[in-house]
């Protein structure tokens, strides 16, 4: 699958996810103080974004290990998105319930660049550092393509 598929597939995922996020944000912005609503909807939303970023943007299997990684990558969405509404609140004087999807667009080009590195972890038979060869070139999987390097500093 392409990135450009992952990005697109990320963008519906997100669009889902804000509107999860926004319903509880509502639903508690009529118990809390805007921050509190929005750092708990923010926390229950991201439940269902790590299944759906899983199984439909990246199809790959959920696991224990991904899912407590998880919360990295929307530490970035978190940190933006909540110093976004304060702006946007406090700052510029906008009203509580529209911020958050305002200060939401500037989060998704970094939470997807974190959230693509957890989920699809670097594959090393695919590392260009480890085999810089394009594949079908010459010397791509040959011996010396392949074959692991000497430790540094064996003084042999």
């Amino acid at each position: 699958m392409t990135v450009r598929i992952q990005l697109v597939r990320f963008a519906l995922v997100g669009a889902a996810n804000t509107g999860t996020y926004y319903a509880f944000y509502l639903l508690l912005l009529t118990r809390l103080p805007y921050v509190a609503a929005h750092l708990a909807a923010s926390g229950l939303s991201m439940i269902g974004s790590f299944f759906l970023n899983s199984w439909f943007t990246y199809r790959t299997r959920p696991t224990w290990r991904k899912f407590l990684l998880f919360p990295l990558t929307n530490a970035a969405n978190l940190v933006i998105t909540t110093a976004g509404v304060y702006l946007l609140v406090d700052v510029l004087h906008l009203g509580s319930r529209y911020a958050p999807l305002i200060a939401a667009g500037g989060a998704v080009p970094i939470t997807f660049l974190v959230s693509r590195a957890i989920m699809l972890p670097r594959d090393p038979a695919r590392d260009p550092a480890r085999d810089p060869a394009p594949a079908g070139s010459p010397g791509h999987g040959s011996a010396a393509a392949t074959a692991p390097a000497e430790p540094a500093g064996n003084g042999r």
